[in-house]
C-alpha cells in the first residue's frame, strides 16, 4: 500500500515578518519549504500539498480597495482574491519543486489546479467572521479604518497589533477531488485546494456560486486528506510543535496527544481561535475519517517529524 501524505503549508510561515512581504521574500520563503517538501517525497510518499493565503488574500483585496478607491481600477471581490492566490503562490510552489526534483534527479512532476469548496450558505461564520487576513496594525491605523469601513470587524491580538477578519466556513466537499486524487496515484505532486479552496455554494437551482469568505486551509487539509484516504496530514506553522499555556510563564511543548486530550485542551481554552485551535480541529476531524496520525511542526522539521519524532503527533 503506498504511503500517502498530505503536507497543508501555513500562509503566514511564507511571510516570515513585517519587514520581508515582498513577493521575492515570499519566493525565498517557498524555495525553502520546497527543499524540505522533496527531502520528504524521497522517504516514499505520494503528496497533495496544500497552503495558506492569510496574509496574502488580505494584501490583494486591501490593494483592489485602494485601487477602487482612488478611481484607477474595478474592484476585485474576496473569492476572485482567493482565485488569485491559488494561482500565484501556487506557481511559486510548482516552480520551485520543479526545481528541486531536478536537482535530485526525481522523477516527479509537480501540478497545481485550481480548486472549489463547497460550503454552507448558512454556515453561522457569514454572520460573525472569524478569519484574520492581511496584515496587523496598530491602533491608531486600526481605528482609522475601522471609520473610513465601518463594514470591516477587527480583531486585536496580544503583542500584534489589530487586523481584519472575514467569514470562514467550514468546507463541505472538495469538488474536484477526483481530478486531486486521480493525479496524486499516478504520480504527480498535487498543489491543491489553496487557501482553503475557492469557496462556492449552491442557489436553488444547484448552481455553484462563489461567496465572499475564506476557507480555513487546515480544515480543507484535513477534508482533502481523508477523502484521499491518507495516513499522515502534515500541518506546518510558524513553531516546532504544540505548546500549553503558550506564551506564558507556564507555557510547555505538547510532544503527543491522543485526539480526546485534544478535545480536552480545546475544553479549557488553551488554543486561540484563527491560530492553533483550527490546526488542533483540523487533526481531530482527520482521524475521525480514518487517518492515522496528524503532525503540527515548522517547515524545518517535515523530514525529521516523521524520522526522529519531533513536533507534535495527534493520534486517534
Amino acid at each position: 500500500m503506498k504511503r500517502r501524505a498530505v503536507i497543508a503549508l501555513g500562509g503566514n510561515a511564507l511571510i516570515r515578518d513585517g519587514s520581508r512581504c515582498s513577493i521575492n521574500d515570499q519566493l525565498a520563503a517557498v524555495q525553502q519549504m520546497a527543499d524540505h517538501i522533496g527531502e520528504f517525497i524521497a522517504l516514499g510518499y505520494d503528496v497533495v500539498v496544500t497552503h495558506g493565503n492569510g496574509p496574502q488574500v488580505g494584501f490583494i483585496l486591501r490593494r483592489s480597495e485602494l485601487a477602487f478607491e482612488a478611481g484607477e481600477l474595478h474592484f476585485v471581490p474576496l473569492k476572485n482574491c482567493v482565485a488569485d492566490t491559488q494561482g500565484a503562490i501556487g506557481y511559486q510552489i510548482q516552480e520551485s519543486l520543479t526545481n528541486v526534483f531536478a536537482r535530485r534527479a526525481m522523477k516527479r512532476t509537480p501540478v497545481s489546479l485550481v480548486t472549489l469548496v463547497e460550503v454552507d450558505r448558512s454556515d453561522p461564520s457569514f454572520a460573525r467572521p472569524t478569519k484574520p487576513i492581511g496584515v496587523f496594525y496598530e491602533k491608531e491605523k486600526a481605528e482609522s479604518l475601522a471609520q473610513q469601513h465601518p463594514d470591516w470587524q477587527l480583531v486585536h491580538r496580544a503583542g500584534k497589533g489589530y487586523r481584519r477578519v472575514v467569514p470562514s466556513p467550514r468546507p463541505l466537499r472538495i469538488i474536484e477531488m477526483d481530478a486531486i486524487g486521480a493525479l496524486a496515484d499516478a504520480g504527480f505532486v498535487v498543489i491543491a485546494a489553496g487557501g482553503g479552496g475557492i469557496p462556492v455554494i449552491r442557489d436553488d437551482q444547484g448552481n455553484l456560486q462563489g461567496v465572499d469568505a475564506v476557507v480555513d486551509k487546515d480544515l480543507t487539509a484535513a477534508l482533502l486528506a481523508g477523502e484521499w484516504g491518507a495516513q499522515l496530514l502534515i500541518i506546518t506553522t510558524a513553531v516546532d510543535r504544540v505548546f500549553l499555556d503558550y506564551d506564558t510563564e507556564t507555557c510547555r511543548p505538547l510532544n503527543r496527544m491522543s485526539a480526546a486530550e485534544a478535545r480536552g485542551y480545546i475544553g479549557q481554552g488553551q488554543f486561540e481561535n484563527g491560530s492553533m485551535l483550527p490546526k488542533i480541529e483540523a487533526a481531530i476531524d482527520f482521524l475521525g475519517r480514518g487517518g492515522k496520525r496528524v503532525i503540527i511542526t515548522s517547515p524545518e522539521n517535515l523530514v525529521g517529524s516523521v524520522k526522529d519524532g519531533s513536533g507534535t503527533h495527534i493520534v486517534p
